[in-house]
Order: structure tokens, then C-alpha cells, then sequence
């Protein structure tokens, strides 16, 4: 075919418009991996701050929400249906709980029951945020443990119910280290109040709100959805996990144009000089009566050929730059960045047409010369 003659002809501008291509998809696959590995350890991350929305029962009154650490109201375990029913994008994690501050050994401790599934009412699947507990299992906040001299494995008597210790949990310098967990079934049995909690936990997922701060958002859903019930949330912690999103977003977004800019100013060159190079070939298989259409179609063909071959090229270097540099220069796991398969078909069908447009401007200006001045200036 004629296009391959004319790459094999001129090997080294050819390779020059690989190289551009290449470095354009490497930069592409590189950066997106390395973007996806720093969101996920973000969203681990943010995720391991532990949950930052608290529903709780209307009516309660917030003073003592913050003096006791829990709402003394009541509501019904059911609630959370609701919201499961209502397929929630911004409500993520459920977790049913029931909290009860008694003296136990002369010592005041809450008593706090968890519910050993979470549920997501986007239908998704997601690792469990919070431990669960086996039914008749205690897990022992360290002070409570510390005080009472408490080991793993220890029989304990809890309103005259006996339970097995199944952990003792690391000091956490907070109210947690003053709780002692159960099974939610096991604690709403021992206080006798089957189907009751009073506080439903959650985490926010605060990409499907605007704003850092998507409180109203939360409260309006909520009062439609449950209007029996109030959401609290932890602000620090929300913003803070939205603003380290938008940060990766940003990068993302302002670096990548930029660095594409020149991997096209870079292809259109080499097609320019390629092009150059050529007058006297254009003006002479015009000469042969080669038509205007035939011969873009030559240099196109060679464009997009350029632009398969650097899609795999540039996969692969991309894949292998993002496990270098990620680890390196943007702090994430080594194992956490990995290949993007879906990325090698984009780049297949991406590239070509890249090479394409970068080639555009000098074959449009190469074919538009009159034939018979490039023969004669030849």
C-alpha cells in the first residue's frame, strides 16, 4: 500500500509522531491510574475517620445529645428501611445502634449495641467500616478494661446476663473507651427493648451533593424520607473527606489539558516538517493525478497508524510510570496503583483520532498548494 511505503520511506518522522502520540497516552493512563489509586486510598482513608452523620430522634433535646453522647430518645429499628426503600445516594454505611449509660462496677459505662450489618441504599457493595460482634460477645473499651482488670476471653456478668470477652479495643483517647459493644440483638434483649434503637450512624457521600457543606441537603432528604428523625453531622470530617476529592479532581483536571497541549503542538510539528519534506512527492502524484482527497488520505492513514501503534506503547509505559511515580511523587500504596484494562481499549480509539487532529492543520495546508508551483519551485 502506498501509505506504508511512504512511512518506510521516512522511518524517522514517523517515529517522531509515535513519540508524541506515545507520550500523550502514557501521561493520560499514568496520571488517570495514579488519580484512581489516590481516591481510593482517600476514600479509605476519609472512610477510617469513622462515621461523620448521626440520625437520631427528633425530639431530642441536643444538650443532653452532647453531655451524654447519645439522644435518650427512641425510634424504631424499621427507619432505616425507609431510607433503603428511597434508594439514598448521601446516606452510605447504616449502621442501627443502641446506646444505655448504666454503673457497672462502680463505674459509669454506656452500654452499646450495634447492628452487625450495614446496609447501602445505593444497592452497592462496600467494606464493613465498623467490627461486628458475635452474639453473646462483649468488645471492652480500654479504660473499662483497665479499670476492671479485664482480658480477652474473661466471663462477664452484665445485668445478671453473662457474656464472653470477645476484645478489648486499643485506647482511642474518646467516649468509645468508656462503652462496652454488644450484638444490637443481644443488648435490646438485655434491656428489653426488641426492634428499638436510638441512633442510626452514617457516612455521607458528599459526591452526590454540592458544596462543602451539604448539611441542608442532608436534612431535607431526611425530613422527607423520615421526618420522625434529625441528622447530625461531623463537619470536620465531611469537608475534610469532599475537599481532598475536589483536590484530586482539580489536579487532574488543570494539569492533564496542559500537558496534552504540548503533545499536540509536538505532533503537529513533526507532521509539519514531515509535510515540508513532501512538496515535491504532493506535486508530483498530483502531476500522476493523485486528487486532493487521495493524498490527505495518504497522510491521515499515516497519522492514524502512528496513533494505533502508540495506544499499546503508551498503555504500557503509562501502566508502568503510574506504579514508579505514584508511589514516588504522589504518596500512594505501591500495590494500590494498578492497570486500567478499560484504558487500553480508550487509548485504541482515542489515539488515532488524537494523531489525526494534532495532523490536521499542516496536511490541510501541504494538499491546499497549487501543483504547479511546488513543481516549479522544485
Amino acid at each position: 500500500m502506498l501509505f506504508i511505503k511512504e512511512i518506510l520511506h521516512r522511518k524517522i518522522n514517523f517515529i517522531f509522531t509515535i513519540l508524541g502520540v506515545t507520550l500523550a497516552v502514557a501521561i493520560l493512563v499514568s496520571f488517570y491510574s495514579i488519580t484512581k489509586a489516590s481516591k481510593n486510598e482517600t476514600r479509605l482513608l476519609t472512610r477510617d475517620m469513622g462515621f461523620n452523620l448521626r440520625i437520631i430522634p427528633s425530639e431530642t433535646n441536643m444538650n443532653d445529645f452532647w453531655m451524654n453522647g447519645f439522644s435518650g430518645q427512641e425510634m424504631s429499628e424499621d427507619l432505616i428501611q425507609r431510607l433503603i426503600e428511597q434508594r439514598s445516594l448521601n446516606y452510605a454505611h447504616l449502621t442501627a445502634s443502641l446506646h444505655k449509660q448504666i454503673i457497672w462496677n462502680n463505674q459509669a459505662v454506656i452500654l452499646s449495641g450495634l447492628s452487625p450489618n450495614e446496609v447501602e441504599p445505593s444497592g452497592s457493595r462496600k467494606s464493613k467500616m465498623i467490627f461486628a460482634i458475635p452474639k453473646g460477645k462483649l468488645i471492652i473499651g480500654y479504660e473499662v478494661a483497665a479499670n476492671n482488670n479485664i482480658r480477652e476471653g474473661d466471663l462477664l456478668t452484665i445485668m445478671d446476663n453473662g457474656y464472653t470477652v470477645e476484645r478489648i479495643l486499643a485506647e482511642a483517647g474518646s467516649i468509645d473507651d468508656i462503652r462496652i459493644f454488644f450484638d444490637l440483638a443481644d443488648l435490646q434483649n438485655l434491656i428489653n427493648k426488641p426492634g428499638v434503637i436510638n441512633e442510626i450512624m452514617a457516612l455521607n457521600c458528599m459526591c452526590s451533593t454540592k458544596g462543602d457543606n451539604p448539611l441542608e441537603v442532608l436534612r431535607e432528604e431526611l425530613a422527607r424520607i423520615i421526618p420522625e428523625a434529625k441528622v447530625v453531622m461531623n463537619s470536620s470530617i465531611a469537608v475534610a473527606r469532599e475537599r481532598q476529592r475536589k483536590m484530586g479532581d482539580k489536579y487532574f483536571n488543570v494539569v492533564i489539558p496542559l500537558l496534552l497541549i504540548v503533545c499536540l503542538v509536538w505532533i503537529a510539528l513533526s507532521s509539519l516538517n514531515n509535510v515540508n519534506h513532501r512538496f515535491r512527492e504532493i506535486g508530483v502524484l498530483r502531476a500522476l493525478g493523485f486528487g486532493t482527497g487521495r493524498i490527505a488520505v495518504l497522510f491521515f492513514l499515516r497519522a492514524a497508524l502512528a496513533g494505533i501503534v502508540a495506544a499499546f506503547t503508551g498503555y504500557f509505559l503509562g501502566t508502568w510510570l503510574a506504579g514508579i511515580l505514584g508511589p514516588e511523587i504522589f504518596k500512594v500504596a505501591p500495590d494500590s496503583v494498578k492497570a486500567v484494562p478499560a484504558l487500553l481499549g480508550w487509548s485504541v480509539f482515542i489515539a488515532p483520532i488524537f494523531s489525526c487532529i494534532a495532523s490536521f492543520i499542516p496536511i490541510m495546508w501541504a494538499i491546499s498548494r497549487d501543483t504547479a508551483t511546488i513543481l516549479k519551485q522544485d
